[in-house]
């Protein structure tokens, strides 16, 4: 098979797995070396990570930011914080993280799944609103790939039924809704700093909320439920040591002066993709609702197969000999489809808590979930970040242009 006549694969792209597609440089290890300095490592003592949390909390206009050793452990303090009882439910998406999932379990509960919109592959309020029960304990919303999700419609149904809506923003960053923040619409935001994520400090994660009290018990959620500087302080319940370090702290406080040009730069970057792809048949941009602002961690097409030949499997192929390394699917498979699920492995042989949940809470029948088979058989995942050039992407640009043209050809 041809592959056309732009010699895409000797344009190396930034990854944002190394230094060429990271912002991390000087200010990082300034930082670094300042910690160390003092000779303080852990932040129930340090001030780097005060620091970072004071800081998140005044870029996003909330009362309080509170830092943890990761994304997953971000989910899990905002699950703790909510105080779940055994068998409650969290209505999720299948097109998730492992990590957005498993807290749920680990705190007795049981995620409910939705179905999902197949152009973005993000909730609805009618597909929350289809998995509603007297059990549902709250909703969990992802803003998957930087694309919010329709936050004014879910929070006017959680409102109406007194549910707590925690938001999934590990991969959005400055992404709004309707001029607010993610991460502070719902009562609870959740945030990474994993490597691929738009600032990084390798691992770590961040919660965000208005409620003094939500703040106060994930605060000692992270500290094993220890209450540093209380009084008289006791482990008041069972928790975790989901501390950051200070290095780690560092690492993001630095980061964090970055994150707005970060964002700005793949806005810019993504614009400009757009408008070399939008006139493709068969090729849908990403969508993005009125009065949203995605903040493209990746930037997605929806790949028709009935007008471009293979869909997004093969023009994934093609794009891999021109050094475009893209994902179709995103996910393999939905989450429910994993063995934690479908065989209900948890707790040595116990199943627990599945064995608390409603038949149709875990009914994971395909015929229910027509948007998550749509949207995973459609959506193809390609390489982005900050450090991609507006030559960077002209070069996408014709490779997908080409790629789409030679798959037609071989079909003629």
């Amino acid at each position: 098979m041809a592959t056309g006549t732009l010699e895409a694969a000797q344009i190396e792209l930034p990854s944002d797995q190394d230094s060429s597609g990271r912002t991390l440089g000087d200010a990082e290890v300034r930082a670094v070396a300042a910690a160390i300095a003092t000779g303080t490592l852990t932040a129930t003592k340090g001030r780097f990570t005060r620091e970072l949390q004071n800081r998140f909390a005044s870029l996003l206009g909330v009362k309080h930011a509170l830092a943890c050793s990761s994304g997953t452990a971000a989910i899990h303090c905002a699950i703790a914080a909510l105080n779940p009882q055994p068998g409650d439910e969290f209505i999720t998406t299948p097109i998730t993280d492992m990590g957005a999932l498993s807290p749920i379990l680990y705190q007795g509960a049981i995620p409910v799944f939705a179905d999902v919109d197949a152009a973005s592959c993000n909730l609805t309020v009618e597909t929350i609103a289809a998995r509603l029960s007297p059990r549902t304990r709250g909703i969990i919303v992802t803003h998957l790939f930087g694309n919010p999700c329709d936050m004014p419609a879910i929070m006017a149904l959680a409102n109406k039924h007194g549910i707590p809506v925690i938001e999934d923003c590990a991969q959005a960053f400055l992404a709004k809704s309707h001029g607010e923040f993610v991460g502070t619409i719902g009562q609870i935001g959740c945030f990474s700093m994993q490597q691929g994520k738009h600032i990084t400090s390798g691992e770590g994660g961040l919660v965000t909320t208005n409620d003094p009290a939500l703040a106060r018990r994930m605060t000692l959620f992270v500290n094993k439920a220890w209450g540093y500087g209380d009084p008289n302080p006791d482990h008041t319940f069972l928790a975790l040591n989901y501390r950051l370090s200070e290095l780690q702290g560092a690492v993001a406080l630095a980061q964090l002066e970055k994150l707005e040009e970060v964002v700005s730069t793949r806005i810019a970057r993504a614009a400009q993709l757009t408008s070399q792809l939008g006139h493709i048949e068969g090729i849908q941009t990403p969508v993005v609702l009125p009065d949203s602002q995605h903040v493209y961690w990746r930037y997605c097409l929806n790949v028709d197969p009935a007008e471009i030949p293979g869909g997004a499997i093969a023009l994934a192929a093609i794009l891999k000999r021109y050094g475009i390394a893209s994902a179709p699917r995103y996910i393999q498979k939905p989450a429910f489809a994993c063995e934690v699920f479908r065989e209900q492995r948890t707790f040595g042989d116990s199943r627990w808590p599945f064995t608390l949940a409603r038949p149709e809470a875990v009914d994971y029948r395909a015929d229910r979930f027509p948007g998550v088979f749509d949207g995973l058989e459609r959506i193809l995942v390609l390489p982005f970040n900050e450090r991609f050039t507006p030559a960077h992407i002209d070069a996408m640009g014709e490779a997908i242009r080409e790629s789409v043209d030679q798959l037609r050809s071989d079909q003629a």
